[in-house]
């Protein structure tokens, strides 16, 4: 292990303690919107799918998140712990945002990880719905940074 892949605990294999710890470490870490920092939760040539773009490595995961969050603006993000099994986790999400012409989005989707023996994402495959929403419909209200503890999650707001 080099300096630039430091261990990133929990690792696996996961139980349901450590998948779900992982899955609020990841959520804090985009809801955070620090794409530099967020990169460092990968591993150097991780492989991604999102909607139909591909970025590999970190240099392109960072500009990928700074395009995403240059156009999605007051991201606010939940995941929730679906499924895990070894170095896997299977995660689903909602996030609400806004356009440059304030119209409203919650976006909603399933990521499927895998993870190396560091506890870095090696592989993160996404699926994602966009839904128009009014502002007025918005459910997640917390300032912009990490949901707070005691702040609903996508179960118990019926997400």
């Amino acid at each position: 292990m080099n300096t630039t892949e430091a261990a990133r605990p929990p690792l696996p294999p996961f139980t349901h303690e450590t998948a779900a710890q992982k899955v609020r470490m990841a959520e804090d870490g985009w809801n955070g919107r620090n794409p530099e920092k967020v990169a460092l939760a990968y591993t150097i040539d991780s492989q991604w799918r999102n909607r139909a773009e591909f970025p590999v490595g970190r240099e392109q995961i960072i500009a990928f998140l700074t395009q995403k969050w240059a156009k999605e603006h007051e991201y606010r993000l939940i995941k929730e712990l679906w499924a895990y099994e070894g170095n896997r986790i299977a995660v689903r999400f909602a996030y609400e945002w806004h356009s440059d012409n304030d119209e409203w989005f919650r976006s909603y989707g399933n990521e499927n990880w895998e993870f190396d023996q560091n506890g870095l994402m090696q592989r993160r495959y996404a699926c994602i719905n966009d839904l128009p929403i009014k502002e007025s419909d918005r459910k997640f209200h917390w300032p912009l940074g990490r949901r707070p503890d005691d702040h609903p999650g996508l179960s118990d707001l019926g997400l």
